[in-house]
């Protein structure tokens, strides 16, 4: 299909995402820097059309759970991490763990990694992609095959939920990760 031919809102999340940012760089809502976002927000996607993936429905309740877990464990592990490296006692064992993968969309897995990289105390190193695993290395961690299963539940199940609909329904994932 030709670009004369495809809807301009094809990606609208996209849209208003560069819209908002074009706006919040600016410091400014007058009439021209709102023209300016929307016609960005309008052109870029319609651009980079080719390039980007088809849209699809995603479970935005799930989106939204995952959200709250990711910020609580940001919180949670900011705490643990602080102890870790203020504690006069402490003594981390860092380990490197592997997880092995379920997900197969590449924005669900590129999202685990920035998820476990956000959290504080563990570093997604690469994807394996022979092994579908994640290497991840982390500051400070007794049982490797716990973090793992850990990381698979907390945070694989519910992108599996929000990406893949052949893919498990998401638990409600409980506990504290640092």
């Amino acid at each position: 299909m030709s670009k004369k031919h495809q809807p301009w809102l094809k990606h609208p999340w996209l849209s208003l995402l560069l819209a908002a940012a074009w706006l919040l760089l600016q410091h400014s809502l007058s009439v021209f820097h709102l023209l300016s976002a929307a016609l960005i927000g309008l052109v870029v996607p319609w651009l980079l059309d080719d390039f980007l993936p088809e849209p699809r429905k995603l479970n935005m309740r799930a989106a939204a759970r995952l959200g709250a877990i990711v910020l609580w464990d940001i919180v949670v592990s900011n705490i643990t991490v602080a102890r870790l490296v203020l504690g006069p006692m402490s003594r981390p064992q860092p380990a490197w763990v592997p997880v092995p993968l379920t997900l197969t969309h590449p924005t669900a897995i590129t999202l685990l990694a920035t998820i476990i990289t956000t959290t504080p105390g563990t570093v997604s190193c690469t994807v394996d992609e022979e092994r579908h695993e994640i290497l991840v290395h982390a500051l400070d961690c007794h049982d490797p095959a716990q973090m793992a299963a850990d990381i698979k539940q907390r945070y694989e199940v519910p992108l599996l939920a929000i990406f893949e609909a052949e893919g498990p329904v998401a638990a409600h994932p409980q506990g504290d990760r640092a």
